[in-house]
């Protein structure tokens, strides 16, 4: 059971998903007790058990459906071998809940400036888990972002192949130069983030967007990118601007995928 603990602490603080499987009840000849547990990732890969054999493979493949709805739900199980939703031939019941490990809502902040800064400040009390990416250790350390949950002092290509932005994540680039925030947006227009947003005048958004359809992205794509970023507000302090991003951000959160 301890293993199973430890490895909810490293899913959640990873940003990953899995699904806690725990039988509630049981009756007859069912294989585990009450309070057996299983901890099912979204790789596939699981720990613990909840009975073996047919049981076990019902409950992953149950896993794999609220993994994607990312609702709870109370399974039974029939065990006697009787009808289509018989698990396997031992002669009990059992009720499983499946709770989903959700990977937290996540600001991924491309560069480590003032309006970062504010970002990540403003994002935190927002409840996001922020994470800053910028290579300059003089900018990105936690003097300047105590909020951050995570800083990525390295090259911003290094730090995409190690980041997992699945669809509970914001990317928000605003790099030191227009052909890093280029390379940034290549990179995560290759993610499956709910939001990308990047800094910059209309004139530098055209000018970034028809590079990279030369270099091959969609245009269907590239429309999908929140540019130039924000609600329009009249922001002019960096507060103000990150006010902007994080109204704009909140407003696609709550918006009906």
């Amino acid at each position: 059971m301890l293993e199973i603990y430890k490895e909810l602490v490293s899913v959640t603080s990873k940003g990953e998903r899995a699904i806690l499987a725990t039988v509630i009840s049981s009756s007859g000849s069912a294989p585990r007790k009450a309070g057996a547990k299983m901890l099912i990732k979204d790789d596939g890969a699981f720990i613990g058990t909840v009975g073996g054999g047919g049981v076990e493979l019902q409950v992953r493949e149950k896993a794999i459906e609220i993994m994607n709805s990312g609702e709870s739900q109370l399974a039974h199980f029939d065990l006697s071998g009787r009808g289509e939703q018989a698990a396997m031939i031992c002669g009990g019941q059992m009720d499983i809940f499946l709770d989903p490990i959700l990977s937290p809502e996540t600001l991924y902040l491309f560069g480590a400036g003032h309006i970062s800064q504010s970002t990540a400040a403003i994002g935190k009390l927002l409840e996001f888990r922020v994470v800053v990416i910028d290579p300059r250790p003089e900018y990105n350390n936690a003097e300047r972002f105590p909020d951050a949950e995570s800083l990525m002092v390295e090259e911003y290509n290094n730090a995409f192949s190690r980041l997992s932005v699945d669809k509970n994540g914001y990317i928000v680039i605003y790099t030191p130069g227009h052909a890093l925030d280029e390379q940034c947006l290549q990179l995560a227009l290759g993610t499956k983030a709910k939001y990308i947003g990047m800094i910059g005048s209309k004139k530098k958004v055209k000018e970034i967007k028809e590079r990279l359809s030369q270099k091959g992205v969609s245009r269907q794509k590239l429309n999908k990118v929140y540019a130039p970023i924000g609600l329009d507000i009249g922001a002019e302090t960096p507060q103000e601007i990150a006010l902007s991003i994080l109204a704009e951000i909140i407003k696609v959160k709550k918006s009906v995928s």
